[in-house]
């Protein structure tokens, strides 16, 4: 309905009440009959209906009051929603609120990127249609001003913005295709082994028990999971170092959190709970380096002492000594 046309029936139909009202009034003082007693307002429940009855009261209170009409006397041109950006604005609470129950489940053990990145794409594409003017229509600009910068709030932007920055600082793009449309093949590769090293502690757990943390025997776990925990750890390694090669320009980066979060939980499981260890494939190199470096101070100091030369101190007899003894052979000569 055409609210300018609601408007004007309203303010006819209030005018046909004041002028039935400004009637009753003068014909009951004619008769004589008119009071605010119960006879008055018989006349007029016998002559109204009683939702027309409410209207008459409200309207005689205005009038005594000074003639404002409280929220009947509001303008017409009320700030309210289009049809189009009212669904709009649906659409982004219904998929906002969808993803933010993502997010939420997803929080421990982390699984943000790998469950969430549909609903997040679904986000950012209700988003896209508030912002941008389809067309270049006014109505789309009309929209885009009422939802986005109607008001100090702006709830809608700081939605959007919170679920941007999440997704940033999960670095969720690492784990997902350059199109952000499924995730990557080294992405699936790396939570198949990861599935899979779980599994492999599952089955090779000792003792009855449910939890593993109550558990005390872990041989079997550190002997048949070994081969899948260092494979695993290396796939790791190396998707540390593409990602390096891949991103030298930016200090600091991550891996996705799904990826990390996994590894570190695969860890503490291996080296706390399970007390497991891999013997490192380089250690007789290292041990080689290590004694070599150990024995280099006695080898210089011992090469040094053998090359060498030992200076032997002579003793030079002073001049005066080698005459006196000379004059002693010779007086013995002469004896």
């Amino acid at each position: 309905m055409d609210p300018d046309r609601t408007v004007a029936r309203r303010r006819s139909s209030l005018l046909l009440l004041r002028l039935l009202l400004v009637a009753l009034l003068w014909s009951g003082l004619a008769l004589g009959t008119f009071s605010l007693g119960s006879s008055s307002h018989r006349v007029l429940h016998d002559l109204l209906s009683e939702e027309q009855l409410l209207k008459v009261e409200d309207l005689s209170l205005a009038l005594l009051q000074g003639g404002r009409m409280g929220p009947l006397s509001l303008p017409p041109d009320l700030p309210d929603l289009d049809p189009e950006c009212r669904e709009l604005l649906l659409d982004f609470a219904n998929s906002s609120a969808e993803l933010t129950g993502c997010l939420v489940r997803g929080a421990r053990p982390v699984r943000l990127c790998q469950t969430c990145y549909p609903l997040f794409q679904q986000v950012a594409s209700k988003m896209d249609n508030i912002s941008r003017a389809v067309g270049n229509s006014s109505e789309s600009h009309n929209c885009a001003r009422s939802l986005l910068m109607a008001d100090r709030m702006q709830i809608v932007v700081i939605l959007s913005e919170f679920f941007n920055s999440t997704w940033q600082k999960a670095n969720c793009a690492n784990c997902l295709t350059n199109k952000s449309e499924e995730l990557s093949n080294s992405t699936v590769y790396f939570l198949n082994l990861f599935n899979h090293t779980l599994t492999c502690f599952e089955n090779n757990l000792q003792g009855s028990a449910h939890s593993l943390l109550q558990l005390r025997n872990y041989s079997e776990v550190c002997k048949n999971c070994r081969e899948a925990y260092k494979a695993l750890s290396s796939l790791y390694c190396e998707m540390q170092k593409m990602n390096e090669l891949e991103n030298k320009a930016e200090s600091g980066t991550h891996l996705c959190i799904d990826v990390e979060d996994a590894m570190n939980i695969t860890r503490k499981l291996w080296s706390r709970t399970f007390n497991c260890s891999v013997p490192c494939s380089d250690t007789v190199p290292v041990i080689a380096v290590a004694v070599f470096i150990l024995f280099l101070p006695v080898v210089f100091y011992l090469s040094s002492f053998l090359h060498s030369e030992q200076k032997k101190r002579k003793l030079i007899l002073p001049k005066r000594l080698k005459s006196s003894t000379s004059f002693a052979n010779i007086q013995e000569n002469s004896h």
